[in-house]
């Protein structure tokens, strides 16, 4: 006779939706962390046994916990300590300078203050803040101010002062250093911006990791589970490998986390990882080794995001170029021919071209049709360029947030023609491209609500439309958070469903996710209830 598994948990009298294909179901069951079974509450209540937990949804709508596939987690978190100057907080430069002035008032003389989030095109001036600006704010402390891009910061005088900077200090290559009459403005994109935060204590390893489980705290209260850290060694090198493992022994890792790893010269920890056996795919479905990131252009809001053509009213600028065509090809084949899954920053058509072509020639001379090397953000692909992805099994990583919160910034800078097709995901999913989406957090919110929004509607915070042949459905957006993102982790064995033998990773929303309005669906939304492996780790209710 066989024997009678009893749930550990049941979740029943729900709206639970499972997947795409495996449609909706009124209840499951939880048996040692994993999905045992679904069907209908009469069905999972019979799995009841004396120690079985019951959660009665009350009639709420539940999902597969969402995977956020491209963001910073310990950025994340770090950020969350800095002075917030996203528009939404510092929509004018008068507002912008205040609050660096009160943070000045609090913070030691000589100690740094570090901002993040502004958009020069949002800005009421509609231009980047200098060092002057920042110099009005807090002359006796040194100031460095991050676009929300990440790609561009501003530096006050103290800041350049201690990084070295000086008129007379050579670009780096890949960097810009902005000068206005023969005289640093402050202005710093890509590579140049370490030049300063060189200058900067470094971080402990309780700074990464207070990090990784404030960011992981935030992400778990959107009801996403999963992520992909997208640089890690950014910040702090090798050490940051150490500092996620540790956060995992002390129980401080509160989300599953997919660790994409710095492969640019000279912050590479590519060869410290391979050295420590650390190749895509180690770990375990909590904690595991993901890709290798190069960064090959910058941001498009910007202007730093290598095009084919200039930008709007730049006729000399296509942005950056970050490495030569044979330098990117030979890391590329480097790391493929170790086994590594790539997962190299993109945005415009020229770097989205030198990036596939380089894999090409990687898969070409080393053939593995399931690598499943991607594309991160892939701003700006073309047709030709898709259909080839879609040939060499290369998948786009994009973060549709950025269309509800850059979008009418992409238009400004590009043009319309250009700047409506901005993350075409419609294209992608008709293709078969199997896309993913994230928020690239702290660059936007991991709020996941403006990002479902944006992928229904292509609508833009303003309600500019972007494009409406590349509007998602409901349950195509909700399959590029789940499904899609395990895919592209090659995770869709163990989580994005919610099927016997997945995670019983699971978020509960008080609106129908599959049904809501879209306007609902961004401005009337919470995250009620989050299971981390049938545990509750989040409870709003």
């Amino acid at each position: 006779m066989p024997v009678r598994i009893e749930a550990d948990l049941i979740l029943h009298n729900g709206r639970i939706w499972r997947g795409r294909q495996e449609g909706i179901c009124e209840a499951l069951a939880v048996w040692q962390g994993k999905v045992l079974a679904t069907g209908t509450s009469a069905e999972m209540l019979d799995l009841k046994g004396e120690g079985t937990k019951v959660i009665d949804l009350e009639g709420r709508f539940a999902s597969p916990g969402l995977i956020d596939n491209h963001l910073h987690l310990i950025s994340t978190g770090i950020v969350m300590g800095w002075l917030d100057a996203r528009p939404s907080a510092a929509p004018t430069l008068a507002i912008l300078l205040e609050e660096i002035s009160k943070r000045a008032a609090t913070t030691p003389k000589g100690g740094w203050i570090r901002a993040r989030g502004y958009d020069q095109v949002k800005l009421d001036t509609g231009q980047h803040p200098t060092r002057w600006d920042l110099d009005r704010a807090a002359p006796d402390h040194p100031v460095l101010l991050t676009r929300a891009c990440g790609h561009v910061s501003v530096a006050n005088s103290r800041a350049l002062e201690l990084g070295g900077v000086s008129e007379a200090t050579p670009v780096p290559d890949g960097g810009v250093i902005g000068v206005t009459d023969g005289k640093l403005n402050g202005f710093l994109a890509e590579n140049a911006q370490h030049l300063v935060t060189a200058a900067m204590p470094p971080a402990t390893t309780e700074d990464l990791i207070s990090g990784i489980e404030r960011g992981g705290q935030h992400l778990l209260s959107f009801g996403i589970t999963s992520c992909m850290d997208a640089a890690v060694g950014q910040i702090s090198g090798f050490a940051e490998i150490q500092a996620y493992e540790m956060a995992k022994l002390a129980g401080r890792l509160p989300v599953r986390v997919w660790l994409t790893v710095m492969g640019d010269p000279e912050v590479s920890i590519v060869e410290d990882c391979w050295r420590a056996g650390l190749l895509s795919g180690a770990g375990d479905d909590m904690l595991r080794m993901g890709g290798v990131k190069i960064f090959l252009d910058g941001s498009a809001g910007g202007r730093t995001a290598w095009m084919t053509k200039p930008y709007k009213d730049e006729p000399d600028n296509i942005g950056v170029q970050m490495l030569p065509d044979a330098q990117v090809e030979e890391m590329v084949k480097a790391c493929h021919d170790r086994g590594y899954q790539m997962v190299c920053h993109a945005i415009g058509d020229g770097a989205i071209e030198q990036l596939i072509t380089a894999y090409e020639k990687a898969l070409d001379a080393n053939p593995d049709p399931d690598r499943r090397h991607r594309v991160e953000h892939c701003g700006y692909s073309s047709p030709e360029q898709e259909a080839r992805m879609k040939a060499a099994g290369i998948l786009p990583a994009p973060q549709m947030a950025f269309v509800h919160d850059f979008g009418d910034s992409y238009i400004s800078v590009l043009g319309e023609e250009r700047g409506m097709r901005s993350y075409p995901i419609g294209t992608w999913m008709r293709m078969g491209l199997k896309p993913s989406t994230g928020s690239d957090s702290p660059v936007s919110s991991p709020d996941p609500f403006p990002n479902l929004h944006a992928m229904i509607t292509r609508k833009t915070g303003k309600g500019t439309v972007m494009d409406a042949s590349e509007r998602l459905s409901n349950e195509e957006a909700l399959q590029a958070y789940t499904e899609y993102g395990a895919y592209s982790q090659k995770a869709e064995a163990v989580k994005g469903r919610l099927i016997p033998g997945q995670w019983a990773d699971v978020a509960v929303f008080d609106n129908d996710l599959l049904a809501a309005s879209p306007e609902t669906i961004l401005s009337g939304t919470r995250c009620l209830l989050t299971l981390l492996a049938g545990r509750v780790v989040h409870d709003a209710r």
